[in-house]
């Protein structure tokens, strides 16, 4: 995630202030220098940076917090809550038409911050929701904007309307919003011209479109990685055009990230959803509290499970748990769970929404999981006939022989998985006696 670096080094000065008993007014200072550091090193604006320090200072030295029974819990408590505060507090989202009006998004931003794909994932977000959404093409510039639009309108299947690239945005604005008006559309979202940077040409169509069309949500894209350039054209775009929140890309990235700390204190807009990933699933509603609890270590459990429920077909995770209980799995269920891991984002994606996991020891996580090596865990059970995967004990030597010559694989590696899935089961029938007798009888990590 963006903040891993961030992350890393608030936890290192809240674990130096847990370890004190009692605080003086020079710890906590101490403490929160290193954590301005901290926020500016993430590229977080310098005056919001100061404004949060001078904020947590003032009520982490207060007689509350020094005489209490956990003083450096009190402070990583406020400053939990000072970051809440500076992302905006409350969950914000896209504003809806009411009495049957048209929803109509307008979705602006500079070239290169994944306007289009992004403009893509929220219509799917909306469908998700029983609405209708339409997408339409007002790129007119870009080469290719139009049939990337069209592309990833199908995967999401949401129809996308398109004049061409011979006609006036404001005219192919117009024409969308009739024919959703005929065709029973209920969300109208308009993918914009981007711009390589501020072009007062470009601002002006902007301008007009919403003039013509009466736009309920002006949309920014900004991406996560051009750090504090990201808080800049936020600025920019709201004086030039009015913008009524902001979309932050690319946050799952190796990026400082501060971007996301400092747009809400910068321009008062919230931001609404972030990009977690490639995939056209990828966007998460912004939530302030949970992105706080990331920063400082203490997971996203919450958006685990609203990942989970969302995107894991629940009868066969019931089916697949049922059969793990018994330990009567097989390579096909083995594949189905590495199906559903793959619709998490994967172990990394779904680790670093756990609470305790700092950056160090996702990099292990991620060093111990090798891409290459589950690719080749997939293509050995691919080689298997059917009758192989529902019966491990089918696999005598030159079945094992043939499936390697499926896989492209050496024999070794295929016995080595074999083996492994075999010592899984065993572990499994193990589990239910090694919880019977608790601590004791089993190391748990807690």
């Amino acid at each position: 995630m963006a903040f891993d670096s961030l992350s890393e080094k608030l936890q290192g000065v809240f674990k130096n202030l847990r370890s004190k008993g009692r605080l003086s007014e020079a710890d906590v200072k101490a403490a929160l220098k290193e954590v301005k550091m901290a926020l500016l090193e993430a590229d977080v604006n310098f005056k919001v940076v100061k404004q949060f320090t001078n904020t947590v200072t003032e009520r982490a030295i207060g007689s509350d917090v020094m005489n209490g029974l956990n003083p450096g819990q009190m402070v990583i408590k406020i400053v939990n809550e000072e970051l809440v505060n500076l992302m905006g507090s409350d969950v914000k989202d896209i504003t809806f038409g009411t009495g049957g009006a048209i929803t109509t998004i307008m979705m602006v931003g500079l070239q290169g911050a994944g306007k289009t794909t992004t403009t893509a994932k929220l219509a799917g977000k909306v469908k998700q929701r029983g609405k209708k959404p339409l997408l339409v093409a007002c790129d007119i510039y870009r080469p290719a904007a139009i049939e990337q639009l069209q592309i990833n309108g199908k995967k999401q299947e949401v129809e996308v309307f398109s004049l061409g690239d011979k006609e006036k945005p404001v005219k192919i604005a117009k024409a969308a919003m009739d024919y959703a008006k005929k065709n029973g559309f209920d969300v109208v979202i308009f993918d914009t011209a981007g711009r390589l940077h501020i072009d007062e040409d470009m601002m002006d169509e902007l301008a007009s479109i919403k003039n013509s069309v009466d736009i309920l949500n002006t949309i920014l894209v900004v991406d996560a990685m051009t750090g504090q350039d990201a808080v800049n054209v936020s600025s920019t775009f709201d004086e030039k055009i009015g913008i009524d929140g902001v979309i932050i890309t690319k946050l799952d990235g190796d990026t400082r990230g501060g971007a996301a700390l400092s747009i809400k204190a910068v321009t008062g807009k919230p931001i609404l959803y972030a990009g977690m990933g490639e995939k056209l699933s990828d966007l998460e509603q912004f939530h302030p509290d949970r992105m706080a609890s990331r920063i400082l270590g203490m997971g996203d459990v919450l958006s685990l499970i609203e990942k989970a429920e969302a995107e894991i077909d629940k009868d066969a995770a019931l089916q697949l748990s049922k059969k793990v209980k018994k330990a009567s799995f097989d390579f096909n269920d083995y594949l189905t769970s590495m199906e559903q891991m793959k619709k998490l984002g994967g172990l990394t994606s779904i680790l670093g929404m756990m609470p305790g996991i700092n950056a160090s020891q996702m990099a292990q996580i991620e060093g111990a999981v090798d891409d290459k090596k589950l690719a080749h865990t997939e293509a050995i059970i691919l080689s298997m006939t059917p009758a192989e995967r529902e019966n491990p004990k089918l696999l005598n030597p030159s079945r094992k022989h043939r499936i390697a010559a499926g896989a492209g694989l050496d024999i070794a590696e295929v016995n080595r998985f074999i083996k492994q899935f075999e010592q899984s089961k065993k572990m499994m029938k193990q589990m239910p006696n090694m919880m019977g007798k608790g601590r004791r009888g089993m190391r748990f990590p807690f």
